[in-house]
């Protein structure tokens, strides 16, 4: 299989590690996480790149590229470990031109391309730890008169996004909704999380809702795998200049008058991240080749991804913490905010034992049709 890029997913990838060096430099990144995590112009500069257009279709004002665009572009950003979350405008363009009725994608995927509207998926709740079909949240209503009820976590810039994707249980059977945040019966509590970026609490009470899916377990499927690659990719970024840090610093680091970098035992330490990066990076690739495969064989595509680069960002992060010293956990270092990211992806849309159950429970459901 060919794995080179084309000449325009190198260009991309250029673009965006070029604005990633010169306009999101860490003192940039710090003074955002200070102000709550979320920068609205800084989203702007991606969307000014054409970012937030990458996956929208054509006919929505958008560029038409495919997931492995975005893959480049989420590891370009995962260098920089940037707070804005893109991956959710890549859900959001994915599920809405896949998913939702024509005039509701007339409505938002030209706003979301242009970076105008920020649409977030907000579907995780307090009891459903990461199962997909766990849903309180209640839609009443039918046509333009629905309206949704119930508390939904953990929503990535919940309280700056301009609207959510809901999943909630409607005449019997979970749906996928749109609910604009400025709506009647919204209310949202922000804070920063572990990485720095920023979530919320939101509470729906009897919000006004369009319809964007009634079958909102297949649609909530599709948005989680989506996210599930763009966090790959992510991840796989935040690891590559994770390793490259380790190496500077061991190169700078001297004990016994030379450079710790020449110790073997410490050589050898290193290209085991390497080796753990270059599988999580196949996996990478792997995911997003996969997003567009029926639903059962993509499920099982992006949890396999999953639990690799779980276990890779886990080995990666703690060894560089280790090879550091204690400079590796010191908040004015930029490696540890890299260690916290990586932690935090772990856990992102299921950590690694979650998706190392699912694996085991595909293989069996599949094993028993061909018994």
């Amino acid at each position: 299989m060919d794995f080179d890029f084309s000449d325009d997913q190198q260009s991309l990838r250029d673009a965006v590690r070029r604005w990633v060096d010169k306009g999101y430099a860490f003192e940039r990144r710090r003074g955002i996480v200070a102000a709550g995590g979320f920068d609205r112009a800084a989203y702007g500069e991606l969307a000014e790149l054409g970012l937030t257009a990458l996956t929208v279709p054509e006919a929505h004002d958008g560029l038409g590229q495919g997931a492995v665009d975005a893959m480049v572009a989420m590891e370009e950003l995962g260098r920089g470990i940037v707070l804005e979350p893109l991956a959710q405008t890549f859900v959001a363009s994915g599920v809405l031109s896949q998913c939702a009725p024509e005039a509701v994608q007339a409505a938002w995927l030209p706003r979301i391309a242009s970076g105008e509207a920020l649409v977030v998926l907000a579907h995780q709740e307090r009891k459903a730890r990461y199962r997909l079909d766990v849903c309180e949240a209640q839609a009443t209503g039918a046509g333009d008169g629905i309206a949704v009820s119930g508390t939904k976590s953990l929503v990535p810039a919940g309280d700056q996004a301009d609207a959510f994707l809901v999943p909630a249980q409607h005449q019997g059977r979970m749906a996928l909704f749109l609910v604009e945040r400025g709506a009647r019966g919204v209310a949202t509590r922000g804070y920063v999380t572990q990485d720095g970026s920023r979530a919320a609490e939101v509470q729906f009470d009897g919000a006004p809702a369009t319809l964007v899916a009634e079958d909102g377990l297949a649609a909530l499927e599709l948005a989680v795998d989506i996210g599930i690659a763009a966090a790959c990719a992510e991840a796989v970024g935040v690891m590559d200049q994770t390793v490259a840090l380790t190496v500077d610093y061991m190169n700078q680091r001297k004990q016994f008058g030379v450079p710790i970098a020449s110790f073997q035992a410490l050589r050898h330490r290193v290209a085991d991240m390497k080796m753990q990066l270059e599988l999580a990076r196949s996996m990478s690739y792997y995911a997003s080749l996969k997003l567009g495969a029926p639903a059962d064989e993509r499920r099982r595509a992006l949890a396999r991804a999953k639990v690799q680069l779980g276990q890779s960002m886990r080995f990666v992060g703690q060894q560089s913490v280790q090879l550091h010293g204690g400079i590796g956990v010191t908040d004015e270092y930029i490696g540890s905010h890299y260690f916290k990211k990586l932690t935090q992806l772990e856990m992102t849309w299921g950590d690694t034992l979650h998706h190392l159950g699912e694996v085991s429970a595909r293989m069996q459901d599949t094993a028993g049709v061909f018994a």
